[in-house]
C-alpha cells in the first residue's frame, strides 16, 4: 500500500467491491436497461476487474469445469451468480447461484494468452450452461450508452481509496504486462498525478467501444440510442478491444439437486455456512448456519471444533444425520431431546460438501429439519469469524464480545471422526480404543482380561480397584473387607512369579498380528523408553506400561516385568493375569534383537556415569529421536569432561534443531550432563559461533551479536547507536550535533572536551570582534580596524571546515526524503560592547576576490563526510541535494567529493556524471574527479580511467584535439589516476606520470603557472601507482624510475622526451627560460615523495642514503629548507623499522655538522643552520607520527610533546623575526600534526590544549594555512567523534602524505604548491577501531574490562594489557587475542591469531559488542570498585553468604524473570503464604546458588530434587522416576569428584545442597529397613521398588523382609 487516493470513473453502477490478490473485483449492478439492451442469448458481463486505479476496468472471464462440450472460456455474465466471499491467499472466489441455490468455488488467476485469444475472437453463440456466453460487440455499445445517458446521478464517480479496508493487498505490484491500454504517459501519471484521473474518451468511452468489435482492431458499428428515434444512430469510432486480465477457474460446485424450503426459497441443505476463514495450517475453518465450527482441509472434512463455554448444538448437519433407515424422530434436537449418547455412525453416512447426500428419506424430512433449526439458544453462540492469523482466529459472539482461539494441528485419523461422541473424546477413551483394537489384532480376547475389560475407567488402572468400582455395592463393611483382601493379594503377588496362564485366556493364533507379537512388544518397549525422556509425554508411559507388562508376562520375559514393576509399582502390582500363547498353528517370530535383558535408558546412563562399559543402546530411527539425541551425547558428556567435546555436543544439538525450550522437557537427571556441557561452553565461548549455538548455551549477548552479523551480511545495514535528538538551535546548525553523546560520555566522562571541540570548530555563528577604540582613532579608522580584525578572524573561520569534516566523520545517517543539512560559513562578526554587526562587504577595506570559493568547497566536503558508509544513498538523492542557487555550487562540489570518499558516489548514474562535467564548473569537476577516483580506489576501473584521461593531455593521443582543461582540474585528474591504479604497478601510467613530473613549460602561457602543484601531483600519483613495490617494478627496468626520480630531486640536464609526448614539448616556453636544466624547485617535492612511496617500508638503505641531508655547509646552501623536511621524511619512512619513539632518534637525523659547536671565527650563517635544523626535526617528527599513527604510543607522544614545548619556548622570545617565526610555526604545525596522528581518536587533553592555544592566535603571521594545519590536527585528534583512528597500512600512509603535505596554503585561494582539495584525502587513512560494549539487556553502552594480548615482535615479547572499554583497539595485525574479562560480565574471547574478519566486521558496524552482565554484579558505572556486588556484600557480613543474601534485592543483580518471580513469590514471608521458616531458608539457598553460579535454568532442578526427597519422606511416591533422576544426579556428582577437587568447578551443583538431599534419602531408607516407622501395608510395594532401585537390598532379601513386616 502506498497511501495514495485515486478517483476512477466507472461506466456503470457497482453493487459490490471485493479485494483480491491482484486488485479489485466489481460486480455490476443490474439495472432496468439490461433487459432493453440484451437480446436473447447475449447477456452483459456482471463481474469486472481493476488491477490499478489508473488502469481501465476489464471484464472477468470464467472457465467452468469441463463436464460437457460447451464448457469453455467465457465472460462472467450470469446475473444470478453473486460473489459471497473472496480470499487473497489462497486466491479463491466463492459464489452463490440465487436461482439454483448452489455454491461454487473458483480459483482467481491471471488470464492466459490462449484464453484471451479465445474470448476475443469467439462469436456470440448461446451456450446451454448456467453461465452463458455473451456477445462482445453488443456489450461495448451498451456500456457506451450507459456511460453517456444512464450514469447514476447520486454517485457519478466511484471513489477508490488505497486506504480502504476492502483492499488487502497492493494491486500495484501486479502490473498489466500484456495490457496495451497503458501508455508511457499513463504509466508515468501513476507516480506524478494520482488524483488527476478525469473521464476522457480514451478512458471511459474507449471502454464503451472496445468490446464492440470481434476483430482485434475493432470495426465501425451502429447502435440505436434508447432516448432517440430508430433512425438516430451513433457512429462508434474504431478502438482496440479491452483485453481481460483475470480468469475464474471452477474448482468445485455443489450438485444441482435442490429442495424447496418452508419459505419457498431454493437452498442447499448441507452447504449452509455463515462464513469461513483460511488458516495457515493448510485448513479452513467453516462456521455453519447451525452454529457449528467445522475444520476442512481442502474439500475433506476433518472434524468439528468445540469451544468450551460456548453453545455446542446437540445436532450437527454432518455428524448426526440419521441412518438411512432411521426415523427422523430419533434424532436429538432441542425440540425433541433424545438419548444423550448418540448412536455411532458408519463412514458412508457422513456427508461431504463435495458430493450430494444420498438416501430416499432426505426430502421427506425437510420440514422437521427446519423447524428444529429455528430455535433460539439461551447461551452465547458464534455469529461470525474474523481476523485469521496462522492458526488463530477471532470469534464474534452473539452477546457482542469476541473470543480469540487457536486451532491445533490435527492428525487426520479416519476413525477419529466416526467413533467419538459429541463434546470431544478424552485421551483415555482414545487410548482405550487403540488398546482394544491392537490387542484384538494380536489375538487377545479383551473381554476376558480384567484390566482391558475395565479400560473405560480412567483412574486408577489397577484391575482390583476397577473391579471394585464396577461391582454393585452390598454394604460398607463388605467394601472395606474386599479392599483389604485385595491389598493382601497384591503383596502376595509382588514377589512371586505370575500365575499360570488359564486355558480360557488363550491367544488366537490366527490373528493377523500374532506372529509379530515379540517385535511389536520390543518396539513398544523402545517407545516406552522414549516417553520416559520427555516430561511432557511421560504421563502416557503409565498407560503404555499396562500393555507392556501384559505382553511381557505372556512372552515370559520376567526381567521386563520386573523393570515395569520397579518403574510403576503402584500400578503393576495388581496385574497378575497371563495368557497362553499356543504356537501350534502359527509360528511366533522372535527377533534376534529381543534379548532377555530389557534395555533401560536410565540404567544405561547410570552405568555410563559410573564409567562402566555399556553396549550401544537401541533406538528406532524416525521414532526414538530423543533417545538418539540425548543418550548418545549424554554418554560422551558424562564420561569425559573435555571442553572440545562439550563444544562438539553443542554443535550437534543445534544441528538437529535442539533448543533450550526442548531441554526444559528433558528429565533433570538426564539433562544435567547436557546442562554442564552448555555451562562450560557458556563460560568459554567463541565469538564466531552461529546464532543457534549461542542461543542454546544461553548467551544472549552472543546471540544478538550473531544475529546482527547475519543481518549485516545479508542487508548491509548499519547498527549504530542513534544520537539523542536535540532541540537547541545552536546545536543543530553547527553541523556537529550527530556525534553519539551516549558513547562520548563514556569515553570522556570527566570533562566537557567534546563540547569544547564543537565550540572551536563551529563556523555558523558570527565571531566576536574585540577592538578597543583609542582616543586618537577616528570612527572611520575604527571601523576599518574592526574589519581588518574580522578579516584576520575570517582566515581562521574559513579553515575550520577541514577539521570539522574529520571530527564528524561518518556520524550521520541521512533521511532519504530530506536534503543534507549544510552548516553556514558565517564570515560576519559582532563587535562589543554594542554587539553591532561587522561585515566585510562594506567596502571599507580590500577583500581578496573569490576568497570564499575554496572554504565553501571545504564546507561542502565537511557536510558530506558526515554521511556514514552504510547509509541509504542513491543517485536520485544525490541529485536531489543539488542547490538551485549558483552561489552554493562550490559547496555542492565539495559534497560530491565527500560522497566519493565515503563510497556513495559509485551509485551516481553515468548520465549525471556527464551532466556535471559538461557544465565546465571547475570546483564541481575537481570534486567529482577526486570523488569517483577515491570510490574506485585501486580497482583500475576502465570507465573512470577514460573519464580521467580526457582531463590529462598526456594521456590523450598526440593528434587529439586540445581541450581547455583548467589547471586545477588537471591536477585532480592526475591524482585520480594514482588513486584508481594504487598499488597496481601499471606500466603505462607510471611512464606517463614519471615524465609529467618534469614536464617543461610550453609555448606562450601553457604550463607556466602553478607548475609546482602539477609536478607534485604527478609525483604523488606515481608513488601511489607503484606503492611499496620497491625494486620489484616488474616491466619498468628500462624506465630507470629511481634514477630518474633522483635526477628530478638533485637536478641536472633534462633528458630527451620519448614516445608520444616528444612533439608536444618540442617548442620552448616564451615566458620561462629554463633551458636544458631541470628546475628542482618544481620537480624536487614530487620526486622525493614518489621515491618515498615506491620504497615505503622496504628498509632499502641504498635509496635512503640518497635522501640524507648534506654533510657539508657548502652543499647545505644549495637545498631549500622545505626540501630538507621532505628528504628527511622520505628517508625515515623508507627505513620504517628504524624509527624509534624517542628524542635520541629524532636528533640522530640531524647531520653532525649542525650538532657540534661552531667556531665564531668561521663565516657560518647561524640562522641558516637553525632553520635547517628545525625543518629536519619537523620531517623526523612527521615520520614518527606516521610510524605510530593511531597507536597512542606514550613514548612517541612524550617525545613529540617535549619537542613542541621546546619550540614554543623559543618562539615566545620577544626578538623573534618574522621569517624566523614562520619557520618555527611551520615546524610547530608539523609536530602538532604528528602528535595528532599518534593520538588520533583519543582526544588527548594535552594536544587539545595546544590546539586551543593556536586557535586563539589570529594575528601576525598566522595565515590561512597555519589555521588549516592546526584545525586538521584537532579533527584528527577527535577523528569521527572518537570512533575512528588512523591506520599505518601502505594505502593509509599514501593518503596521509597527500593530505598532510607540509606546505600549507598562504591564503584561501592558494593552490600553487598543493591542491587544497587533497587535504581531505586523510579520510582514506581512517579506520574504525572503537569497541563499544553494549549491555544486551538494557541496550545501552557500558563499561567493560578488556584483556588485549599483543603478538610477539622483534621489539617486545608477547604482552597483555587491560583496557577499559569503550576504547580504541590497537591495529588488529598486532594483536593475538581480545577478551572481555570478568567478573562483571560474561567472558568472551576473540582469537585474532586465526583470522581478524569477525572483529573487523564488528568494528565496521560502529564497534557494538554486546555483553551480558553476570548475576550478582553491577555495572562499572554504578559500582566502580566492585564493593556493591552480591558476593562482596556477603563477604562483608560475618554470617554466611546464604544468610546475608536478601531475596528482595534480587532484581538489582539479575534480570532473569524466572529468578525475580521466584524470589517474589516463594522467598518472602507473607500472610497468604504459610511457608515454614526452614522452607524459606531452603528456597533462599536455591536462589542464592542460581544467582551466584549464573545458572537460572538450574532452579527447576533444585525444586525437583527437593520435591522428590520430600515425597519420599512422606511416602507419597507412586513411581520411582524422581528417584531415578536423583540417582543420576548423585552418580554424576560422584564421577566428577573421583577426578579430584579440581573438577568441582565443572559441576553445576557445587554447594552442600546435593549431599544434604542424598543423606535425607539414605536416612529415610534406613528407617524403613530398621523398622523404626510403622508402615502401612499399602506402601510395601512402593517401598520394595524404592529399596531395590536405590541398591540397598536384592530382590530375595526384600521378599523375606516384607513377609516379616506383613505378619506384624
Amino acid at each position: 500500500m502506498t497511501g495514495k487516493d485515486f478517483i476512477s470513473p466507472l461506466p456503470f453502477q457497482v453493487s459490490n467491491v471485493w479485494a483480491t490478490k491482484f486488485g479489485l473485483l466489481m460486480e455490476r449492478k443490474n439495472t432496468a436497461n439490461d433487459a432493453h439492451f440484451s437480446p436473447p442469448g447475449e447477456p452483459l458481463p456482471t463481474v469486472f476487474s481493476m488491477l490499478h486505479p489508473l488502469d481501465e476496468i476489464a471484464p472477468v472471464v470464467c472457465k467452468p469445469a469441463g463436464l460437457f462440450e460447451g464448457s469453455r472460456v467465457q465472460y462472467v455474465s450470469d446475473s444470478a451468480m453473486k460473489i459471497v466471499f473472496t480470499c487473497c491467499q489462497p486466491s479463491i472466489v466463492v459464489s452463490y447461484d440465487t436461482v439454483q441455490g448452489i455454491h461454487s468455488v473458483w480459483t482467481l488467476r491471471k488470464v492466459t494468452h490462449d484464453e484471451r485469444s479465445t474470448v476475443l475472437r469467439c462469436p456470440a453463440e448461446p451456450v446451454g450452461t448456467p453461465l452463458g456466453l455473451m456477445a462482445s460487440g453488443f456489450l461495448t455499445s451498451h456500456l457506451r450508452n450507459v456511460s453517456r445517458h444512464d450514469s447514476p446521478v447520486e454517485q457519478p464517480n466511484q471513489v477508490i481509496s488505497r486506504r480502504s479496508r476492502i483492499v488487502s493487498s497492493s494491486p500495484g505490484t501486479h502490473s498489466r504486462v500484456h495490457s496495451p491500454s497503458i501508455s508511457n504517459m499513463a504509466a508515468l501519471s501513476r507516480a506524478h498525478s494520482p488524483g488527476m484521473a478525469a473521464p476522457s474518451f480514451s478512458g471511459v468511452a474507449r471502454f464503451n467501444t472496445s468490446l464492440h468489435s470481434s476483430s482485434p482492431r475493432g470495426h465501425h458499428g451502429l447502435l440505436a440510442s434508447p432516448n432517440s428515434t430508430i433512425n438516430e444512430t451513433v457512429l462508434v469510432p474504431e478502438m482496440e478491444p479491452i483485453i481481460p486480465d483475470l480468469c475464474m477457474e471452477q474448482l468445485w460446485s455443489e450438485a444441482v439437486t435442490a429442495v424447496v424450503d418452508s419459505w419457498g426459497n431454493y437452498s442447499r441443505r448441507f452447504f449452509l455456512f455463515v462464513c469461513l476463514v483460511f488458516l495457515d495450517i493448510d485448513a479452513m475453518l467453516v462456521l455453519e448456519a447451525c452454529g457449528s465450527l467445522v475444520l476442512y482441509t481442502g474439500i475433506t472434512r476433518v472434524s468439528k471444533v468445540f469451544v468450551p463455554g460456548l453453545l455446542s448444538p446437540s445436532f450437527s448437519l454432518t455428524n448426526h444425520l440419521p441412518h438411512r433407515s432411521t426415523p427422523v424422530e430419533t434424532v436429538s434436537t432441542p425440540a425433541n431431546a433424545g438419548s444423550r449418547h448418540l448412536q455411532r455412525l458408519d463412514e458412508d453416512a457422513m456427508p461431504s460438501p463435495v458430493t450430494g447426500l444420498r438416501g430416499p428419506n432426505i426430502k421427506h424430512h425437510d420440514a422437521s429439519f427446519l423447524e428444529d433449526y429455528t430455535f433460539q439458544p439461551a447461551t452465547p453462540y458464534i455469529n461470525a469469524l474474523r481476523d485469521p492469523v496462522c492458526n488463530r482466529v477471532t470469534l464474534e459472539l452473539s452477546i457482542g464480545t469476541m473470543l480469540r482461539i487457536s486451532i491445533p494441528e490435527i492428525v487426520l485419523v479416519k476413525w477419529y471422526n466416526i467413533y467419538n461422541a459429541p463434546g470431544g473424546p478424552s485421551a483415555h477413551t482414545e487410548w482405550s480404543l487403540f488398546v482394544t483394537c491392537f490387542m484384538t489384532l494380536m489375538g487377545y480376547n479383551t473381554e476376558r482380561l480384567t484390566w482391558t475389560r475395565n479400560l473405560h475407567f480412567e483412574m486408577p488402572l489397577s484391575p482390583v480397584i476397577a473391579a471394585k468400582k464396577a461391582r454393585p455395592s452390598d454394604g460398607g463393611s463388605d467394601e472395606v473387607c474386599y479392599l483389604s483382601v485385595s491389598c493382601c493379594d497384591v503383596l502376595e503377588h509382588n514377589y512371586q512369579a505370575s500365575s499360570p496362564p488359564s486355558p480360557s485366556l488363550k491367544l488366537d493364533s490366527s490373528a493377523p498380528l500374532f506372529p509379530h507379537i515379540p517385535a511389536l512388544f520390543y518396539v513398544l518397549h523402545l517407545l516406552y523408553q522414549e516417553l520416559q525422556l520427555d516430561e511432557l509425554q511421560r504421563a502416557r508411559a503409565s498407560s503404555l506400561v499396562c500393555l507392556l507388562q501384559q505382553l511381557a508376562r505372556d512372552l515370559q520375559l520376567e526381567e521386563y516385568v520386573d523393570l515395569y514393576w520397579r518403574d510403576y509399582p503402584s500400578i503393576i502390582s495388581g496385574f497378575t493375569e497371563s495368557c497362553l500363547i499356543d504356537q501350534g498353528k502359527a509360528y511366533l517370530i522372535r527377533p534376534s534383537f529381543l534379548r532377555p535383558e530389557p534395555p533401560c535408558v536410565f540404567s544405561w546412563l547410570s552405568s555410563c556415569l559410573r564409567g562402566e562399559e555399556s553396549p550401544p543402546f537401541p533406538y528406532l530411527p524416525g521414532i526414538c529421536q530423543r533417545t538418539r539425541l540425548l543418550v548418545v551425547r549424554s554418554k560422551d558428556t558424562a564420561s569425559k569432561a573435555e571442553y572440545s567435546l562439550f563444544l562438539k555436543n553443542c554443535a550437534f544439538f543445534t544441528g538437529l534443531g535442539f533448543t533450550l525450550k526442548d531441554l526444559e522437557s528433558v528429565p533433570f537427571g538426564v539433562a544435567l550432563p547436557i546442562r554442564e556441557a552448555i555451562y562450560r561452553c557458556r563460560e568459554q565461548p567463541c565469538s564466531d559461533w552461529s546464532e543457534e549455538v549461542c542461543l542454546l548455551i544461553g548467551r544472549q549477548d552472543l546471540t544478538k551479536q550473531a544475529h546482527k552479523m547475519t543481518l549485516a551480511k545479508s542487508k548491509a545495514v548499519s547498527l549504530s547507536l542513534e544520537p539523542p535528538a536535540t532541540t537547541e538551535p545552536d546545536e543543530e546548525e553547527d553541523g556537529m550535533s550527530d556525534i553519539v553523546q551516549e558513547v562520548t560520555g563514556l569515553i570522556w566522562s570527566q570533562d566537557l572536551r567534546v563540547q569544547e571541540v564543537r565550540r572551536l570548530l563551529q563556523s555558523s555563528r558570527p565571531v566576536r570582534v574585540s577592538v578597543v577604540q583609542l582616543p586618537e582613532v577616528s570612527d572611520h579608522e575604527y571601523i576599518e580596524e574592526k574589519e581588518n580584525k574580522l578579516l584576520q578572524l575570517c582566515q581562521r573561520t574559513m579553515a575550520l571546515p577541514v577539521g570539522r569534516g574529520l571530527f564528524t566523520l561518518f556520524s550521520y545517517h541521512p533521511v532519504p526524503t530530506e536534503p543534507l543539512p549544510v552548516p553556514k560559513l558565517n564570515l560576519t562578526g559582532r563587535a562589543l560592547p554594542r554587539n553591532t554587526v561587522v561585515d566585510l562587504n562594506s567596502g571599507n577595506i580590500d577583500v581578496p576576490p573569490n576568497m570564499t570559493s575554496w572554504p565553501s568547497f571545504h564546507n561542502g566536503v565537511a557536510a558530506g563526510l558526515k554521511i556514514a558508509p552504510a547509509s541509504q544513498v542513491d543517485s536520485a538523492w544525490i541529485a536531489y541535494n543539488k542547490p538551485k542557487s549558483p552561489e552554493l555550487a562550490n559547496e555542492y562540489a565539495g559534497f560530491l567529493m565527500a560522497l566519493g570518499l565515503n563510497g556513495h558516489l559509485t551509485k551516481l548514474a553515468t548520465l549525471n556524471i556527464h551532466d556535471y562535467l559538461t557544465k565546465g564548473h571547475e570546483m564541481t569537476s575537481i570534486g567529482l574527479l577526486l570523488g569517483v577516483s577515491s570510490a574506485k580506489l585501486g580497482t583500475m576501473d576502465m570507465s573512470i580511467t577514460r573519464l580521467l584521461g580526457i582531463h590529462i593531455p598526456a594521456l590523450l593521443p598526440p593528434t587529439s584535439t586540445e581541450l581547455d582543461v583548467p589547471h586545477n582540474v588537471q591536477v585532480a585528474a592526475v591524482i585520480g589516476i594514482g588513486l584508481v591504479y594504487q598499488g597496481t604497478g601499471h606500466r603505462h601510467n607510471a611512464e606517463v606520470l614519471l615524465s609529467e613530473i618534469g614536464r617543461p613549460p610550453g609555448p606562450e602561457m601553457e604550463y607556466c603557472t602553478d607548475r609546482e602543484s602539477y609536478s607534485l601531483a604527478a609525483g604523488l600519483a606515481l608513488g601511489m601507482v607503484c606503492l611499496g613495490h620497491g625494486s620489484n617494478l616488474i616491466g619498468m627496468t628500462d624506465l630507470n624510475v629511481p634514477e630518474q626520480l633522483y635526477q628530478y630531486m638533485v637536478g641536472g640536464h633534462r633528458r630527451a622526451q620519448a614516445g608520444a609526448n616528444r612533439e608536444r614539448h618540442k617548442s620552448p616556453s616564451y615566458q620561462i627560460k629554463e633551458g636544458d636544466t631541470i628546475n628542482v624547485d618544481v620537480t624536487c617535492p614530487g620526486a622525493t615523495l614518489a621515491l618515498a612511496m615506491i620504497y615505503l617500508k622496504t628498509n632499502n638503505r641504498s635509496i635512503a642514503d640518497w635522501l640524507k641531508p648534506p654533510d657539508t655547509l657548502f652543499l647545505l646552501d644549495f637545498i631549500k629548507p622545505e626540501f630538507l623536511l621532505l628528504r628527511t621524511l622520505a628517508r625515515c619512512i623508507i627505513m620504517w623499522d628504524e624509527i624509534l619513539p624517542n628524542t635520541i632518534w629524532v636528533k640522530s637525523n640531524i647531520p653532525q655538522i649542525m650538532r657540534g659547536t661552531f667556531d665564531p671565527s668561521e663565516d657560518i650563517n647561524m640562522e641558516t643552520m637553525a632553520q635547517a635544523q628545525d625543518y629536519i626535526t619537523a620531517g623526523a617528527c612527521l615520520a614518527l607520527g606516521l610510524r605510530f599513527a593511531g597507536s597512542a604510543n606514550s613514548d612517541a607522544f612524550d617525545c613529540l610533546y617535549s619537542l613542541a614545548r621546546t619550540h614554543m619556548t623559543i618562539m615566545s622570545f620577544a626578538g623573534t623575526a618574522a621569517h624566523t617565526f614562520y619557520n618555527l610555526q611551520t615546524c610547530l604545525s608539523m609536530i602538532l600534526l604528528a602528535m595528532s596522528m599518534v593520538m588520533s581518536g583519543t582526544g588527548n587533553l594535552k594536544v587539545l590544549q595546544l590546539c586551543r592555544f593556536f586557535h586563539k592566535r589570529t594575528g601576525g603571521e598566522m595565515n590561512y594555512g597555519f589555521h588549516m594545519a592546526h584545525h586538521m590536527a584537532l579533527g584528527l585528534l577527535f577523528l569521527g567523534g572518537g570512533r575512528y583512528t588512523l591506520s599505518t597500512s601502505n594505502s593509509a600512509i599514501a593518503a596521509l602524505l597527500c593530505a598532510l603535505y607540509p606546505h600549507f596554503p598562504a591564503h584561501s585561494t592558494d593552490n600553487r604548491y598543493h591542491l587544497q582539495a587533497l587535504r581531505h584525502l586523510a579520510v582514506l587513512a581512517a579506520e574504525p577501531r572503537l569497541l563499544v560494549p553494549v549491555d544486551v539487556d538494557s541496550l545501552k553502552p557500558c563499561y567493560a574490562l578488556l584483556e588485549v594480548t599483543y603478538k610477539e615482535t622483534k621489539w617486545y615479547d608477547e604482552t597483555t594489557v587491560e583496557l577499559m572499554a569503550p576504547t580504541l583497539l590497537p591495529e588488529l595485525q598486532l594483536l593475538k587475542r581480545v577478551k572481555v574479562k570478568g567478573p562483571r560480565y560474561w567472558e568472551l574471547s576473540v582469537d585474532l591469531s586465526k583470522e581478524t574478519q569477525h572483529l573487523k566486521s564488528i568494528l565496521s558496524r560502529d564497534g557494538v559488542l554486546y555483553v551480558k552482565l553476570r548475576a550478582g554484579q553491577l555495572p562499572y558505572k554504578d559500582d566502580p570498585q566492585g564493593w556493591k556486588s552480591l558476593v562482596a556484600t556477603t563477604v562483608n557480613h560475618r554470617s554466611s553468604g546464604v544468610k546475608a543474601f536478601k531475596p528482595e534485592a534480587i532484581s538489582t543483580f539479575t534480570s532473569e524473570p524466572a529468578l525475580v518471580s521466584f524470589a517474589e513469590l516463594f522467598c518472602k514471608t507473607s500472610e497468604g503464604m504459610k511457608h515454614r521458616e526452614d522452607t524459606l531458608v531452603l528456597f533462599s539457598a536455591m536462589l542464592y546458588e542460581c544467582v551466584t553460579q549464573e545458572c537460572p535454568e538450574m532452579l527447576p532442578t533444585y525444586i525437583a530434587i527437593e520435591q522428590a526427597v520430600s515425597a519420599l519422606r512422606r511416602g507419597d511416591l507412586l513411581q520411582t522416576f524422581p528417584l531415578w533422576q536423583l540417582r543420576l544426579v548423585v552418580e554424576l556428582w560422584d564421577s566428577r569428584m573421583q577426578r579430584g577437587p579440581a573438577n568441582r568447578r565443572d559441576t553445576l551443583l557445587t554447594s552442600e545442597f546435593l549431599p544434604v538431599m542424598k543423606n535425607a534419602v539414605d536416612a529415610t531408607l534406613d528407617s524403613w529397613l530398621k523398622g523404626e516407622e510403622r508402615l502401612h501395608v499399602q506402601n510395601f510395594s512402593l517401598i520394595g521398588s524404592i529399596v531395590l532401585f536405590w541398591g540397598f537390598l536384592d530382590k530375595d532379601t526384600f521378599c523375606s523382609f516384607s513377609s516379616v513386616n506383613h505378619k506384624c
